[in-house]
């Protein structure tokens, strides 16, 4: 289905580099797997099962040399909310279907579709599913134990409020730990793994000063196994499907972008190409072979992929020898993750939130305070507080409102009226920009507006309409209908080929006769003037 030229020139000197680069992103993306699934209301195994089994896949199937698959934070709300209402295991059903839709479109070709996103609406819900995320930490922060998670934004904070008085000061301590060292590593050695040092630390200070005080991965979750589950295909029946189609549709659009979003950002960094539709294709695939093993949805990981680039990494090698490394990890250190605190991955997933917020493009959006701005709190807020699919489809419409608004300010008319004799005058109209169903109100209302006393002739000058749409073509029609109804004539200046193809379709180019088209509007006066001549008048 596509060619793979994505190790075209890959020499043997490369392979350093493209191991080095598998081994530190695999190191960043154990304890971001864990994290991920834990936020996503799973076990902490199942994060890492999709690392390794996703991680793999799109590294072979996938449409870019540097992409980087696994569990990320933008699914936390979306799949939090399926497992809340429909539980674990038809979580993995929606992921198998959304797979399935992935490689779909990746066989229709529409990977281009992320482009017709805007930019409002990305950085809108991206910036509301941060929020969710750092502000669903807050329990394990504070060591609130006994708290319920809910499906929407302010239960979850009611909860929190309610339960306020269960402060754990040990939970809070080790996350401040995990926290500091967040900051410190960040700022004084930039190129050490600072998730996984800031994971091992506080570990290590709680198992050693204060054991058995705070929850862990183990008194939480149980052991993780040393092993990858068997082989398991989900029961899937009709009445499954119908249930949770729009839950895989969702997780299936957001897997999308996330994943082009990421091989954008990673064609920025190296000045290569990904093939968008491949990449579809490898994740709908990493999809549905994933569930398969008990894994949960997956998608391109932005700051996984950023770190494989900056780490050296030069093929997909470098994301085949991270899933190995995670598997090799799962098979004789997964004992020991039993004792990871809880409030030790809070800092890591608040740090994730705060990378991801965007914060800085959200202000200068708001900034503006233009239409955009508009779409961008209402994608947020929908985010924060209803759920991603309804915040997207309202940010969207919203979008393609203001689009249609601001086509219908860009048309323009310019009008004149002159006298041959005085018994025989007419009118020019310069129409310019779009004449589509945004627009066709405004030119209906324009034309007719300025023929109170219709004149015995209309040239429209319309060398400068950039589109026609049917709605604009049928009030055009109807225009010329009227004139022609009140005995005038109506002559068509500088109308482009396409415009004539459309007339001719329609049927107004018979009902105004070939001679009323003219290259110019000159042409145009200059046939009237000869006409009028030609009568004697």
């Amino acid at each position: 289905m596509f060619a793979d030229d994505r190790f075209r020139g890959y020499e043997p000197a490369n392979l350093r580099k493209d191991f080095i680069s598998g081994i530190t992103v695999g190191i960043v993306a154990i304890p971001l797997g864990m994290a991920f699934a834990i936020a996503s209301g799973v076990k902490p195994e199942y994060g890492i099962y999709t690392t390794i089994i996703a991680g793999l896949i799109v590294a072979l199937l996938g449409g870019s040399r540097f992409q980087i698959a696994g569990p990320t934070g933008a699914f936390i709300p979306i799949l939090l909310a399926v497992v809340l209402q429909y539980g674990y295991e038809d979580l993995l059903i929606a992921g198998f279907m959304a797979g399935i839709i992935l490689v779909i479109m990746g066989f229709f070709k529409l990977g281009s579709l992320i482009h017709y996103i805007p930019r409002s609406v990305t950085i809108g819900f991206t910036t509301g599913i941060a929020v969710i995320i750092f502000t669903g930490q807050l329990g394990n922060f504070l060591g609130l134990s006994e708290l319920e998670k809910k499906e929407y934004f302010h239960q979850n904070m009611l909860e929190i409020f309610k339960h306020f008085s269960q402060l754990n000061g040990y939970s809070i301590l080790t996350a401040l730990i995990g926290l500091l060292v967040i900051i410190v590593v960040t700022r004084y050695a930039p190129r050490v793994p600072v998730l996984l040092v800031a994971l091992i630390i506080p570990t290590l200070i709680a198992v050693y000063f204060y054991p058995n005080k705070l929850d862990t991965i183990g008194t939480v979750f149980g052991e993780i196994p040393q092993s990858l589950p068997k082989f398991k295909f989900p029961e899937i029946t009709f009445g499954k499907i119908t249930e949770l189609w729009s839950a895989a549709l969702v997780i299936a659009a957001l897997g999308a972008i996330e994943s082009l979003l990421s091989a954008v950002v990673a064609d920025g960094m190296t000045g290569k190409r990904h093939h968008s539709n491949r990449e579809l294709f490898g994740q709908g695939i990493a999809n549905i072979i994933t569930p398969l093993f008990g894994g949960i949805p997956a998608t391109g990981a932005i700051a996984r992929t950023a770190t494989n680039i900056r780490s050296g990494a030069v093929s997909p090698l470098s994301g085949i020898i991270h899933s190995v490394f995670v598997l090799l990890t799962l098979l004789l250190l997964a004992p020991y993750a039993s004792h990871i605190p809880l409030a030790a991955m809070a800092p890591l997933l608040m740090f994730v939130a705060w990378n991801m917020s965007e914060y800085r493009a959200f202000g200068h959006i708001l900034k503006i305070k233009t239409s955009d701005s508009l779409v961008l709190l209402t994608t947020f807020v929908l985010t924060v507080f209803v759920n991603l699919t309804v915040a997207v489809q309202a940010g969207l419409l919203l979008a393609v409102l203001s689009f249609i608004k601001k086509k219908s300010e860009s048309l323009q008319f310019n009008d004149r009226k002159l006298d041959l004799t005085a018994h025989f005058n007419y009118r020019t109209f310069a129409v310019k920009g779009p004449l589509f169903f945004g627009t066709a109100q405004a030119l209906e209302h324009s034309l007719h507006s300025t023929l109170q006393r219709a004149p015995n002739a209309i040239i429209l000058n319309m060398s400068e309409v950039s589109m026609i749409d049917a709605t604009g073509e049928e009030k055009l029609a109807s225009f010329i209908a009227g004139v022609k109804k009140n005995g005038g004539d109506v002559l068509i200046a500088g109308l482009p080929s396409w415009g004539i193809d459309l007339f001719k379709k329609s049927g107004l180019y018979e009902t105004l006769g070939s001679t009323a088209f003219f290259l110019t509007e000159d042409q145009a006066i200059q046939s009237l003037t000869s006409f009028k001549q030609t009568a004697g008048d």
